[in-house]
């Protein structure tokens, strides 16, 4: 399954989603955690240390690898530099999953060990003086969505993406890679105004969107969050002194976590697993081609002086074939 976390700042999206990814590996499920928000504070919130989390591999400083290893033999892809962020698997391209050992996890991903169960995590990189400006910042993330774009998950296994926060995360193409993506969301009018923001975008591309209110504490914010966001609220996560003792710099366990909170991880995950029986491969398949040729035609085919339109295999459908499988 491939899950989305998306907020505003200081929403509390970055603990939310740490503690859905420590949620999923104490209950045995293999997850790949990936940080794509700005501020890259993902590694810190699964109990890496400041130093340790700055040494983690950017998946962007490896992104010629990367191509090179997914464009395989695909025979419409001359070669990596043709690849583009948008690109879409085709016919002999190599396709990740989330079992598996491959050069592109060997670079990237590094296994963090939690109090229950492990990950492995993948970031972005975290962003310098250099990258300023939305274009260079959506260059970084272009990986993120070239991996998903080559990505046959199973049930029972999870990509969970810390987003970048505000409505950027609708910026490009990646927020269509997702089967649920959770909107973390303050009982507050400033906090429920990017869900506002995020509901518009995701009818257009029927992206499944629940909200998951934060720092709850009481009948009267729950109430404000029903009336503002109705049937997308989800879960209310209540204020929770194991996370002030995280953020202070402890590393709690997760048993420890309170019990009212531990259920909202539990129905985040029911929601997820629920989401694995609608997935439309056609549909997922017939995105990635829609924004590849929207960014062909508006800059990719002057950056890489090929029409890129070619690299579209139309008989080729990502998952299909596990669909055809489960369906035997």
């Amino acid at each position: 399954m491939k899950i989305a976390f998306v907020g505003k700042g200081g929403s509390g999206k970055t603990t939310l989603s740490a503690l859905f990814i420590r949620h999923l590996a104490a209950a045995g499920r293999p997850v790949i955690a990936v940080d794509a928000d700005i501020n890259q504070h993902l590694g810190p919130a699964l109990g890496l240390t400041d130093d340790q989390a700055a040494r983690l591999p950017a998946l962007g400083a490896h992104l010629p690898d990367i191509k090179e290893y997914l464009r395989g033999d695909n025979p419409l892809i001359g070669s990596s530099d043709e690849m583009i962020k948008t690109t879409p698997p085709g016919r002999g391209s190599r396709l990740l999953r989330i079992i598996e050992e491959n050069p592109v996890y060997s670079a990237c991903a590094r296994p963090v060990a939690l109090d229950e169960g492990s990950v492995r995590l993948m970031v972005t990189g975290a962003f310098a003086e250099e990258d300023l400006g939305v274009a260079c910042y959506h260059s970084k993330v272009g990986a993120v969505e070239l991996l998903l774009n080559h990505l046959v998950d199973g049930r029972d296994e999870y990509v969970v993406t810390d987003m970048t926060a505000g409505s950027d995360s609708f910026a490009s193409g990646l927020f269509t890679r997702f089967d649920l993506t959770f909107l973390v969301a303050e009982p507050t009018r400033k906090g429920v105004s990017v869900y506002r923001q995020y509901k518009e975008y995701a009818r257009d591309f029927g992206v499944a969107l629940r909200v998951v209110g934060n720092k709850v504490q009481g009948a009267e914010d729950l109430a404000f969050l029903r009336r503002e966001v109705g049937e997308d609220l989800l879960a209310a996560f209540g204020q929770s002194d194991w996370v002030r003792r995280l953020e202070q710099g402890s590393e709690p366990a997760l048993g420890a976590l309170e019990p009212a909170n531990r259920t909202v991880l539990a129905r985040l995950q029911a929601e997820a697993d629920a989401a694995h029986a609608l997935r439309d491969p056609h549909k997922y398949t017939a995105q990635a081609v829609h924004f590849h040729l929207r960014n062909a035609e508006s800059w990719g085919n002057a950056k890489t002086g090929r029409d890129l339109s070619t690299q579209v295999d139309a008989g080729f459908v990502l998952g299909a074939d596990d669909l055809d499988a489960a369906h035997a």
